[in-house]
């Protein structure tokens, strides 16, 4: 599946505090990449909740989150490596925090669920308000980046309460829930292509549902359950990796390359950043 979001049209200006587009090119290996990386976060969320104290586990995520967004907060440009660690420490805390709010807090799947999908919508409409675009290329500004991010946390959270909502709650197994989520991530492929979706709307909808997707089929490999193949989290957590790993490498050689879109120099007419 490809979707990808368009590039602004702009003028060009000198602007202070500009940025070149640090996201990737939206290709078919970015999707595969994508899902592993939330399948992973699932998984080895899972293996450390099992052997370390929940809340030295949830501390440590949090720790290597915080620092993985500094590092690509701070970098002047896409870096391929940078990148997709900070969006697999996203995965990883993400399970935490919707693990810590089912078990420990003792909130059902429907609320988590609903309360999530509200917070991701008002996130959508805020940004949208702001910057007049949701176009992932356009991300060129230190305000659209935390918008893009904060995006991004949420969605984490929100496909792994989703996730878990199918699979148990309604009672679809991870098959099940790996059959449905296949289905709504093609879904805006396939509007896109022949029903006119915009792409920036076919997009997020395919990213959102990766997180639900990814988690589902590793839950299966890794689950002691009835539904599950029971090969463990630590183990396929560790070829999850092994595989990310090795395509990102690949993605290397191949010269992967940032999305097209703004230059590092351009700006529309009038624009300027400020803080959220």
């Amino acid at each position: 599946m490809r979707i990808a979001a368009p590039g602004a049209r702009t003028s060009a200006a000198a602007s202070a505090g500009r940025l070149a587009v640090k996201v990737p090119e939206i290709t078919a290996l970015f999707w595969v990449v994508k899902i592993l990386t939330t399948g992973m976060g699932e998984t080895f969320s899972d293996f450390l909740v099992g052997h370390l104290n929940p809340g030295l586990a949830l501390g440590s995520g949090a720790t290597a989150l915080a620092i993985a967004l500094i590092v690509q907060f701070r970098s002047d440009r896409y870096h391929l490596w940078i990148y997709w660690s900070a969006v697999t420490m996203v995965a990883v805390f993400g399970t935490m925090v919707a693990d810590a709010l089912t078990f420990l807090v003792g909130l059902p799947y429907p609320v988590t669920t609903v309360g999530f999908s509200i917070m991701l919508a008002v996130i959508f409409v805020w940004w949208y308000a702001r910057e007049k675009t949701l176009d992932v290329h356009s991300i060129t500004t230190p305000r659209r980046e935390r918008f893009y991010w904060s995006m991004v946390t949420i969605t984490f959270v929100l496909g792994t309460v989703a996730g878990d909502l199918t699979a148990d709650m309604l009672h679809l197994g991870y098959l099940g829930s790996i059959v449905v989520f296949a289905i709504a991530i093609a879904v805006p492929a396939a509007a896109h292509r022949w029903a006119e979706l915009g792409t920036v709307a076919a997009f997020w909808s395919a990213y959102v549902v990766t997180r639900p997707l990814g988690a589902s089929i590793t839950d299966w490999l890794s689950s002691s359950r009835q539904d599950g193949l029971g090969l463990g989290f630590g183990w396929v957590s560790l070829g999850a990796t092994i595989v990310i790993v090795a395509l990102l490498g690949l993605l290397t050689t191949r010269g992967d390359r940032p999305a097209a879109g703004l230059r590092s120099d351009a700006v529309r007419p009038g624009e300027a950043d400020a803080s959220l």
